[in-house]
């Protein structure tokens, strides 16, 4: 008799109808998140030189990597009933990093990082839900998608774009409940800043980006490919995500150790 592992059974509980490239996708992100971060902690932390990773090529990277997250998080924001549940989740988690940061690096600390970022959109969602769905899909991901490029540039002090744009008063910029919303005052400092405006907008680009192709999603083969090992980083992100990090440093700490 053949004995099934737990990772059958745990394959085999994953619903039938689950879109899993949606999964794949979400975990092809953590592990160029994971990439990206390790070598963060080898440049700014053990202070290996490495001038690409301080250019434009690895900030285009670090966006890609964000951006492919917060879509994902909008798109699957209404796949399931529980949005309330999962914002306070993420936010918690959020939480929990800027705590740990703050007590362990403050130097390095994390503030309104992507986590509570997405926890919070995820609640805006949970609040705005029936609003939300009433809306045209087509007309809420186009004004979301010039919305969110309008305001790219706020943290910067301007509305619209970097060669036309109209200059935000200074009193917006006040402190760290404005720097919540994406109006951060020069004292502010984090090492990872996402927040509500201008990424709400994106994250609500994959949410109505759900709602314009959903009838069609059950029929889409390419939305079914399961690749097992980016499938199951996907599925678990959040857990992921929280232990990555002090993971990567302690392993960083031991090589170095050795290597000195």
């Amino acid at each position: 008799m053949k004995l099934k592992s737990k990772t059958d059974r745990a394959e085999k509980a994953v619903s039938p109808n689950r879109l899993h490239t949606l999964d794949g996708l979400r975990g092809f992100a953590v592990v160029n998140m994971i990439f990206y971060h390790a070598i963060w902690d080898l440049v700014y932390i053990y202070g290996c030189d490495w001038a690409w990773y301080k250019g434009t090529g690895a900030h285009i990277w670090q966006q890609c990597i964000c951006m492919t997250f917060i879509v994902l998080s909008g798109f699957c924001a209404l796949l399931g009933k529980h949005t309330l549940k999962r914002g306070l989740t993420v936010f918690a988690g959020g939480a929990a990093v800027t705590a740990v940061t703050l007590i362990a690096m403050p130097e390095d600390r994390v503030v309104f990082g992507i986590l509570t970022f997405m926890g919070s959109a995820m609640l805006v969602v949970a609040a705005l839900r029936k609003v939300l769905e009433k809306i045209p899909a087509a007309l809420g991901l186009a004004v979301n998608l010039v919305l969110f490029i309008l305001t790219r540039h706020i943290a910067r002090g301007y509305f619209g774009l970097p060669s036309f744009h109209v200059q935000l008063p200074q009193a917006l910029y006040s402190g760290y409940f404005s720097a919540f919303f994406g109006f951060p005052n020069e004292e502010f400092f984090s090492t990872d800043y996402f927040v509500l405006f201008p990424w709400l907008f994106l994250f609500l680009c994959g949410l109505f980006l759900y709602r314009l192709t959903k009838d069609k999603l059950q029929d889409c083969k390419f939305l079914k490919v399961n690749i097992p090992f980016f499938g199951f980083i996907g599925r678990h992100s959040l857990l992921i995500y929280l232990l990555h990090q002090p993971i990567i440093y302690a392993v960083l700490t031991v090589v170095f150790m050795i290597i000195r």
